[in-house]
């Protein structure tokens, strides 16, 4: 087994919609930071749906700068979409994920290489110094972290910064749907990887609106619920489901077991009981929860084998002190 091969060292994914007016001062900001690192890059656009006449301006930054991969997807389908086309296209050892928008700093992104190669996986950037309205945009973020870091023990101070460096084959391997570019370090963290953090300058948006509004804080509860059980059951399904089913059924039979001693002991009618239709209950609910999790391990069984996806990484092998991988 061989180290992959990259065409580039690095590749900056930025997923746009209606960022027209940022465009150029992000092309000259780009342009600089990246012409300081002296070793191959891409800059990998996506216009997730522009309406604005985005996607004509970056076909002109394109044509005037061989740096430039634009992808263009027929609709809006919304940032963790465009962010996953983006990865998808990336070629570079390491993948930069940031908005268009001029908040996050292009002149970051040799701090965040430089701290990468300290043998991180993922490097998130810490907006300490925010410029975001108050009660619309960072209380939220404020009440996100804290809920994130305690339910998955990734311990960062700003996750849902997007100014992010990955090891590209950490990221690739994780399938980014819905909302759920903002869990990226928990995904990463479940695969295994050594997660660091930085501080990063932020700006106030300068151009445009933001797409972003306090009504996301609900849909980040959700999310984590969805992460945090695929972390935990993802493989194993027959664990959460299984063992709802035992504890129903367990709960019938103490149910069944006071029913039986009640008539002996006190002579009550077991059919007048509502005890005993509820222990017939949860024995249903019990066999139902058990059919559902052997069906989820069936199921998690032939999408694996389909795939051709193996239940471990391999980091390293090393045989007679050669590291064969």
């Amino acid at each position: 087994m061989s180290d992959p091969e990259y065409a580039v060292k690095l590749s900056v994914v930025l997923p746009i919609f209606n960022e027209i007016g940022s465009l150029s001062e992000l092309d000259r900001q780009l342009s600089e930071a990246i012409t300081s690192l002296g070793f191959p890059c891409e800059v990998v656009c996506v216009d997730d749906g522009s309406t604005d006449g985005s996607w004509a301006r970056l076909q002109e930054l394109s044509s005037s700068n061989p740096m430039y991969r634009m992808v263009k997807l027929r609709r809006n389908y919304g940032q963790s979409a465009a962010l996953a086309a983006g990865v998808d296209v990336a070629r570079g050892e390491f993948i930069i994920l940031m908005d268009a928008d001029l908040q996050n700093d292009p002149a970051d992104i040799p701090r965040l290489i430089n701290e990468v190669h300290k043998g991180f996986d993922l490097v998130s950037g810490w907006r300490r110094s925010r410029q975001d309205f108050f009660w619309s945009r960072r209380l939220p973020s404020i009440i996100a972290n804290s809920l994130i870091a305690k339910v998955t023990d990734v311990d960062l101070h700003d996750i849902g910064c997007t100014l992010k460096i990955y090891r590209s084959e950490y990221i690739k391997d994780i399938t980014i749907y819905g909302e759920m570019h903002r869990f990226l370090p928990a995904l990463v963290r479940q695969a295994g990887g050594k997660i660091g953090e930085i501080e990063v300058s932020h700006h106030a948006r300068k151009y445009g609106k933001s797409k972003y509004g306090i009504e996301r804080t609900a849909k980040v509860v959700l999310d984590l619920m969805t992460v945090q059980f695929l972390g935990l059951f993802g493989s194993k399904p027959i664990y959460i489901f299984g063992g709802a089913g035992l504890a129903c059924m367990i709960v019938s039979v103490i149910t069944l077991i006071y029913i039986v001693i009640d008539k002996i002991l006190f002579g009550k009618s077991l059919i007048e009981s509502p005890l005993l239709l509820l222990s017939v209950m949860f024995t249903l609910v019990g066999i139902q929860f058990l059919v559902i999790g052997l069906l989820a391990e069936l199921i998690v069984r032939v999408w694996h084998e389909s795939q051709g996806k193996l239940p471990y990484k391999i980091t390293r092998i090393v045989s007679s002190g050669q590291s064969e991988l």
